[in-house]
């Protein structure tokens, strides 16, 4: 168990595997094992991994066990070429990695995509309660920027082009220099990666295979977001569990204007708002990041 963040290659080292369907996920845990079963579940986007969590690690291990894993297709998990990725089969592998490690109940921290996926967990847990089955039990949420509402999401133009008829030409195009230019460009201005977090990203992103290469078909969620828009923001309208939004306001992507898209939607929203920073609050501020939790 990892309970100090060093660097990527110790990260990689320490982390474990578990089997999903023929494929190997990356799974990291920290903090000491709870009797309870209760942990913290940390929910990465898109393209990334779950080391983008890095600089909240210590503070989240020092109170709770907390598990990471890579969603297949990113990070050192396997990136298959030719497998029919959706936030389905992303909240199936969550559910199988708590199975795994004989998690009971969490909280769920989810940043960009992850927050679609923590959406699909939280409307299975709406439907377990209704028919009276048993499963993972979820206490509550913290979000982090991410696209919530589809109409208020802001596709950048490789989102929009990757999602396109020519998005597998894109994928097969990408380069690190076009990549770190896009990762760097949803940050705000004053809070850029470093050097080494455009090298870190990119190694995460090129490992395995690339998920550079297969994004055309990670970036279908852009899709069931639209199509599955009553189910996910339900559960943000109606929320079964107590739900907190952290947002970067300077977030091309999901910034400001998603806020504002959340207050109009949720009743009673517990909001925070970020001025100053981007897509990534975990990395550009996180000792500005309030108690991650709902009372």
């Amino acid at each position: 168990m990892m309970s100090v963040t060093t660097d990527l290659e110790s990260w990689r080292r320490a982390g474990r595997r578990v089997s999903y369907r023929g494929h190997s996920l990356f799974v990291q845990e920290g903090g000491a094992p709870r009797a309870d079963g209760d942990a913290v579940l940390l929910i990465h986007g898109f393209p990334t991994a779950s080391w983008d969590f890095r600089r909240l690690w210590p503070r989240l291990v020092a109170e709770d066990r907390v598990i990471a894993l890579d969603l297949l297709g990113y990070g050192f998990s396997d990136k298959p070429r030719g497998y029919p990725y959706s936030t389905f089969d992303h909240a199936d592998q969550v559910e199988a990695v708590l199975a795994a490690l004989a998690v009971r109940r969490c909280r769920i921290l989810a940043h960009d995509y992850g927050d679609t996926v923590a959406q699909e967990l939280l409307a299975r847990l709406v439907e377990r309660r209704a028919s009276g089955h048993t499963g993972v039990s979820i206490d509550a949420v913290c979000l982090l920027n991410g696209g919530l509402f589809p109409e208020a999401h802001h596709a950048t133009v490789i989102q929009r082009l990757l999602a396109s008829p020519l998005g597998p030409l894109l994928a097969r195009a990408t380069s690190e220099r076009t990549f770190r230019k896009a990762f760097a460009a949803v940050f705000g201005a004053a809070t850029q990666p470093s050097a080494a977090d455009l090298d870190d990203a990119w190694a995460l992103v090129a490992a395995g295979g690339g998920t550079h290469r297969i994004a055309h078909r990670l970036i279908g969620y852009i899709a069931e977001r639209r199509r599955y828009r009553a189910r996910w923001v339900q559960v943000l309208a109606a929320p079964p569990v107590p739900i907190r939004f952290i947002d970067g306001s300077d977030d091309p992507v999901s910034g400001a204007h998603m806020v504002e898209r959340y207050r109009e939607v949720v009743r009673e929203a517990d909001v925070v708002s970020l001025p100053g920073v981007g897509h990534y609050p975990q990395l550009e501020a996180p000792e500005r990041l309030p108690a991650l939790w709902p009372e």
